[in-house]
């Protein structure tokens, strides 16, 4: 789904994975931390896709005070790094500023 943000300017992270082979409970942690995310102040929404172990997660955010206090959160800190020892053969994270926003919809 798409997700529905203000007009800019807002924050936007861009988390790109690759999977390794097992889940290991990855599912059940990735839908935590979307509730949990979802709580956080300064949350605007997300949109994600994966295909073939590749994975792109986009995160909205109102500021960059928030990304930094969402990164900090200590349940999401804790998923973090069982995701760098079990769940990703690699990840980058990416902080963009969002500064014009277009759109189209039927």
């Amino acid at each position: 789904m798409i997700a529905n943000t203000p007009a800019p300017p807002y924050y936007a992270v861009i988390f790109s994975s690759q999977r390794t082979a097992d889940d290991q409970g990855y599912g059940q942690a990735a839908k935590r931390m979307l509730e949990l995310a979802r709580e956080q102040p300064g949350f605007l929404g997300v949109e994600s896709a994966r295909e073939d172990g590749l994975g792109i997660t986009v995160s909205y955010w109102k500021s960059e005070a928030a990304i930094l206090a969402w990164k900090q959160q200590a349940e999401h800190r804790a998923v973090r790094e069982q995701g760098r020892a079990t769940w990703y053969a690699a990840f980058h994270t990416r902080v963009c500023k969002v500064e014009r926003a277009y759109a189209f919809q039927t």
